[in-house]
């Protein structure tokens, strides 16, 4: 069987962190879906890395990590992620194994990016501009480069096809986005030599005969529910599919193999870039959260919304994820706040709903909240379930009894030994 983990929010969940703590019962971690957008960061021996690419079980000695086809690589970016790899003496080549099926994000993708981004004006929906999107709509458009293709003599020649394509579409969006291509090309050609390096698998048949010969495996997601193209808040949403359905393709696993399926949220909501959120604050609270919480982007250094929990968001996700266990992140962010609100139903087009409607635009939806009292308690040194406060544990039976769903994890500080299991 292969066991998911999935962010159930607009992603930051924290799903790095997890995938950490859990890679010592897994002999396999794959990346299903997304790109150099995601950020997953890792605390560990005084030591904190940030991944993008790369699955977040390197840092474990036994653990086989793939990145499965439905990722795209920018190997630019990977050849910077594998240098930073470089003090920590890691085994790469016998640890980590790419897809041949695996799209390559080009330079002019990013270029791309940039140029329709800029073209939106106040409309840009906040891309990362790290040409995941243009890569997906060659993937789609089935004009893509993939990994496989590398191991071919003529990947230049096709390479220069579609680069020359994308120079006369970053023309129409009549933007002034200067470059210089050859600089641009040079790094990529770099990257591309890098990547040459690594172990190409068909991973579909990897991980078929890895389920054959009983091997424990989890399938790492990027970015979060919410951000789905499908179910996500569209067109404030990333260009694959988050939920776990994008698991079986992303990773070629039948439906019919997949076990757990670990959910992760925060104990209260975040969202980076655009769109809407309806339980996002404006004020003190949503300060404090940003602050304690340290509330930045992985990937873009953009500060992050900060709001209080949705639970129509959240229950909505567990839904179409068919999530069977929860993880609850950050909940030490929360220490201090004597109210807590938990936002329970919409107030949508004049009456009461308790599931995500088609559109949540602030001038359609109105948070109908629930308050609960708050803890003091520091938890960053607390090391289990039985030490945290009472107002925690009541917290946690709302939620649970809400999403009926148990909560297993209860994080309570970045470091993987912040972690209380329940």
């Amino acid at each position: 069987m292969v066991d998911l983990l999935l962010g159930l929010q607009w992603g930051d969940e924290g799903k790095g962190k997890i995938v950490d703590v859990l890679t010592k019962d897994y002999d396999i971690i794959a990346r299903f879906q997304g790109g150099p957008n995601a950020g997953h960061t890792l605390e560990f021996d005084g030591i904190k890395h940030v991944l993008h690419t790369i699955p977040s079980g390197i840092f474990h000695k036994n653990a086989i990590n793939i990145v499965g086809n439905g990722v795209v690589i920018d190997p630019v970016i990977f050849k910077k992620e594998l240098d930073n790899l470089d003090k920590f003496n890691i085994d790469i080549l016998s640890k980590l194994f790419i897809s041949r099926k695996a799209h390559l994000i080009l330079p002019t993708h990013r270029l791309l990016d940039a140029a329709s981004e800029t073209a939106k004006g106040k409309a840009k929906i906040g891309s990362t501009l790290k040409g995941i999107g243009p890569t997906y709509m060659d993937k789609t458009g089935r004009n893509g480069m993939r990994v496989g293709d590398l191991e071919f003599d003529t990947w230049k020649k096709k390479y220069r096809t579609l680069a020359d394509k994308h120079e006369a579409m970053i023309g129409f969006y009549n933007v002034d986005i200067q470059y210089d291509l050859a600089e641009l090309e040079a790094e990529f050609y770099e990257g591309v030599e890098t990547l040459k390096k690594l172990r190409f698998i068909d991973s579909e048949e990897f991980i078929f005969k890895a389920q054959d010969e009983g091997k424990k495996i989890l399938a790492e997601g990027a970015q979060g529910s919410l951000l789905d193209i499908d179910f996500g808040t569209y067109p404030f949403v990333t260009s694959s599919n988050t939920t776990a359905a994008g698991a079986c393709t992303g990773l070629g696993v039948a439906p019919n193999k997949i076990g757990r399926v670990l959910g992760i949220f925060k104990a209260y909501t975040t969202r980076v870039g655009s769109g809407p959120f309806p339980t996002e604050l404006f004020d003190k609270d949503g300060e404090t959260m940003g602050r304690v919480g340290n509330e930045f982007g992985a990937t873009t250094g953009r500060p992050r919304r900060c709001g209080w929990l949705d639970l129509v968001a959240l229950k909505y996700a567990v839904q179409i994820n068919g999530v069977t266990e929860l993880m609850m992140m950050k909940a030490d962010v929360l220490s201090g706040f004597k109210t807590l609100k938990v936002c329970t139903a919409y107030k949508y087009k004049g009456e009461e709903i308790q599931h995500l409607p088609y559109n949540i635009e602030s001038e359609n939806v109105t948070p109908v909240y629930t308050e609960m009292k708050g803890w003091a308690k520091d938890l960053t040194q607390l090391t289990k379930a039985a030490d945290l406060p009472p107002a925690l544990n009541d917290y946690i039976a709302f939620l649970e009894k809400e999403l009926n769903v148990p909560i297993k994890i209860v994080s309570v500080g970045p470091d993987r030994v912040q972690t209380i299991h329940r």
